[in-house]
């Protein structure tokens, strides 16, 4: 099992630091954003390649994101049922939804979706639209992004099985630094409480 928590921890890292990266993908897709409307809106001027690339941009957004949402425990969930459960309740409906659904279909888009993007790539497909971009970097995405969400996928079954044998504390309960807007309002709460 020790192996296998090496693996996880690996898996972790990897998605943490794409995750990171997506950040400033954020920020271009904005400043790409604005930089269009500015443009077209005051110089009557437009391009649909730099339309396509806030798609691009997006789209990677999404599609990189997911398993570092996973990583966090950030995505949607609906917890009638189990959150009236023990953590070990929650758990083994954790890794039943991994192992049944997660894990089934992202590996099948995973699968679908790469000769999807070979054949887009050996034909160099191009956009349909006048002035737009090549499409294979596009389609290359939906087969990382679901390769990372399996990866991260993996790794949450293997921490949620580890925390099952008493080998780890709960896997959901993250013990992470506050953000730094975080900590400017706990200073501001601190200060507050002081002069108050």
């Amino acid at each position: 099992m020790k192996l296998l928590l090496s693996l996880s921890r690996l898996i972790d890292a990897a998605n943490d630091r794409v995750g990171r990266i997506i950040y400033w993908l954020i920020l271009v897709a904005v400043l790409v954003s604005a930089g269009n409307a500015v443009v077209r809106y005051a110089f009557n001027r437009s391009s649909n390649a730099w339309l396509e690339i806030q798609w691009y941009l997006f789209s990677v957004v999404f599609l990189l994101g997911a398993a570092y949402t996973l990583l966090h425990n950030q995505h949607v969930r609906i917890d009638i049922i189990s959150g009236r459960l023990s953590k070990r309740g929650q758990t083994w409906i954790e890794i039943f939804g991994t192992v049944f659904f997660l894990l089934p279909m992202a590996t099948a888009i995973m699968w679908l979706s790469w000769p999807v993007f070979v054949d887009a790539f050996q034909s160099h497909e191009i956009s349909t639209n006048a002035g737009g971009l090549i499409v294979w970097p596009g389609r290359l995405m939906v087969p990382v992004g679901f390769f990372l969400l399996v990866m991260q996928g993996i790794s949450e079954l293997i921490k949620r099985i580890a925390f099952l044998r008493g080998l780890i504390p709960d896997p959901t309960e993250k013990h992470e630094s506050a953000s730094a807007e975080q900590e400017l309002a706990e200073a501001i709460r601190k200060q507050h409480e002081q002069t108050t």
